[in-house]
């Protein structure tokens, strides 16, 4: 496509855009009594428009019926969370079994990683990137220091080459086969927080599983922004949140795969008795006995008012499609790219605006991560002060997503207009 940086160009965009309704079900926050240019979606979704009134319905029925609406009330609680699997299984490419909503993102993290990270003493190593989202990284050096191991040898990271910001996949093989036989996990994101970028976790699972490790992902920048199949890809495990893409709240149910081949399996696990077979659940007695499949994993039954907010996210989303939202992604985030380069030709060499996600339209979602050399956060501050929500990531990253469900191409044009105002400043 043939970018310009127009309005007319933008808005032409936009009346050819078949998504361009969905802008319409989400609630913006307001500058100076318009929308404001909101590329945050992969720190904080926007509200979606139903969330109140699936709210209220719970609400509602926990008035009317106590604690008989675990049976009576329109969506009963207690299968509350079977509600979603068949829509949580085609966002990430799974079998409806292989899919949980529960907890939140850390805590399903943990959960997996004791049935998954299961160190001997002669294959104990956790190979993930640098630079990794810092509660991955809590929660690795806590899984290896549990198991009596010292993180600073258990956790190898896989960085960039001096002078890159970003990890070439062959140093992520070639670290995976270095490690081979001492290698117990390799526990990757999908989209690394902070630049953006993509990884190939087909064959990072791949392998991992030919070096006899377990593969691992931690999809918060990836569900919702980047196709997943993890059920094809043979993934063992992955989680993610729900309040970024998936506009379902902030500290909204995460989400939590089980590839079906451990449906059945033995792997010790932390029990609780929401995960415990249906058929005897209440009848309270010991002796745990899990129920098949990624449900398996449950201690603790649905939190139902962050699972409605979800629910009603996830059907916008589900309706949308991932096929139509990664193609508008793609040309949209492009856009934005182009944006960003034309207004960096113009400044002066110390002052260029560097993108550290991948150019590659295939190896990143709709994220751009950009330094803004000589300027720091006072730029950030400069575009939040004139309307553009953005996200600052020490030291010196802005980074932006402009989501395909409801961002559009005249977002990134008035962007363009603002952050040329700001760097004349």
């Amino acid at each position: 496509m043939q970018y310009q940086d127009t309005l007319s160009f933008a808005q032409q965009q936009d009346a050819a855009d078949p998504l361009k309704h969905f802008r319409e079900r989400f609630l913006f926050p307001q500058h100076n009594g318009k929308d404001a240019v909101y590329f945050t979606g992969n720190s904080l979704g926007l509200q979606p428009k139903t969330v109140r009134d699936s709210v209220m319905q719970e609400l509602d029925d926990w008035a009317k019926f106590g604690v008989e609406g675990h049976f009576h009330a329109r969506r009963p609680w207690k299968p509350y969370h079977e509600i979603f699997t068949e829509q949580e299984a085609r966002l990430v490419g799974a079998l409806p079994g292989e899919v949980v909503m529960m907890n939140q993102l850390t805590v399903n993290l943990h959960l997996l990683m004791v049935s998954f990270y299961r160190p001997t003493k002669q294959r104990y190593k956790i190979i993930c990137e640098y630079k990794a989202f810092p509660s991955d990284q809590y929660a690795l050096e806590s899984q290896a220091r549990f198991h009596g191991f010292n993180p600073d040898e258990a956790v190898i990271e896989v960085s960039p080459r001096a002078g890159e910001e970003l990890i070439r996949h062959e140093d992520i093989l070639a670290a995976i086969e270095k490690h081979k036989n001492e290698l117990a996990l390799v526990l990757f994101s999908g989209v690394n927080y902070y630049t953006g970028q993509l990884f190939d976790m087909k064959s990072i699972t791949a392998a991992a599983h030919k070096a006899g490790a377990m593969a691992g992902f931690d999809l918060a920048h990836a569900a919702g922004n980047v196709k997943l199949h993890l059920h094809d890809w043979d993934v063992d495990f992955a989680c993610w949140c729900t309040y970024k893409y998936l506009n379902s709240g902030p500290g909204s149910v995460a989400g939590a795969f089980v590839h079906e081949r451990h449906a059945n399996s033995d792997l010790p696990r932390f029990a609780g008795w929401w995960g415990h077979e249906k058929a005897t659940r209440f009848k309270m007695e010991k002796g745990f006995k899990p129920i098949p499949g990624a449900e398996g994993w449950q201690i603790s039954n649905a939190p139902v008012l962050s699972m409605a907010a979800h629910k009603a996210a996830l059907d916008i989303f589900d309706e949308a499609g991932m096929d139509a939202l990664t193609a508008k992604a793609e040309k949209l985030t492009g856009y934005l790219e182009y944006i960003i380069d034309t207004i960096s030709a113009s400044q002066p060499e110390e002052k260029k605006l560097e993108l550290i996600t991948p150019r590659d339209k295939k190896s990143r979602g709709c994220q751009l991560s950009v330094v803004a050399h000589g300027r720091g956060k006072d730029l950030f501050n400069k575009l939040l002060d004139n309307g553009v929500i953005s996200d600052w990531r020490e030291p010196n990253v802005i980074r932006m997503a402009p989501v395909p469900l409801y961002n559009s191409f005249e977002d990134a044009w008035r962007f363009g207009e603002i952050l040329k105002q700001a760097l004349a400043l």
